[in-house]
């Protein structure tokens, strides 16, 4: 059965608009948690933590590519959370020269709050749902985000339009 433009314009245009909403209500709950504004994490910073955890530690190089952003903005996302005690810079184990980026305990601790508050969260926004309906959103949530990463590096290998 041919798709209908009109239909698929007008879906692309809910889904735009949705995508907007969900980007605000994530700033305004910086989805720390309801009420929990002490949960709170800006999103750089759990972003980075939460690969350093579960990446181990690493040179600010392989973070940014990890990533998908530049070493000089990686730099000044880390800069408060070594600042802060969040995050720690110790010597590459094989070449003492360079520099790794490590999960302190105590950047460790904090993540874990986060995370607990932002679960938290999650479970409340979503506890009329089905295990099946949270799984088949995040699956498609996912799925929209390795998408849209994938379009924006391609975009940044071709470079600016001209």
């Amino acid at each position: 059965m041919p798709s209908n433009p009109a239909n698929s314009d007008l879906l692309l245009d809910a889904l735009q608009h949705q995508v907007a909403v969900f980007a605000r209500r994530a700033e305004q709950t910086r989805l720390g948690g309801v009420g929990q504004a002490r949960n709170s994490m800006d999103r750089a910073a759990y972003l980075l933590l939460n690969r350093l955890d579960l990446e181990g530690p690493m040179g600010v190089k392989a973070l940014a590519a990890g990533m998908g952003i530049d070493s000089s903005t990686v730099t000044r996302q880390v800069a408060p959370l070594v600042d802060t005690g969040l995050v720690k810079r110790t010597s590459h184990p094989e070449d003492g020269r360079a520099v790794v980026l490590a999960l302190s305990p105590r950047g460790l601790a904090r993540l874990e709050e986060v995370r607990c508050s932002r679960r938290e969260l999650m479970a409340r926004v979503t506890e009329e749902w089905t295990e099946e309906e949270r799984a088949s959103f995040t699956a498609l949530l996912t799925r929209f985000n390795l998408s849209l990463s994938e379009l924006m590096a391609a975009v940044a290998e071709v470079g600016p339009s001209s």
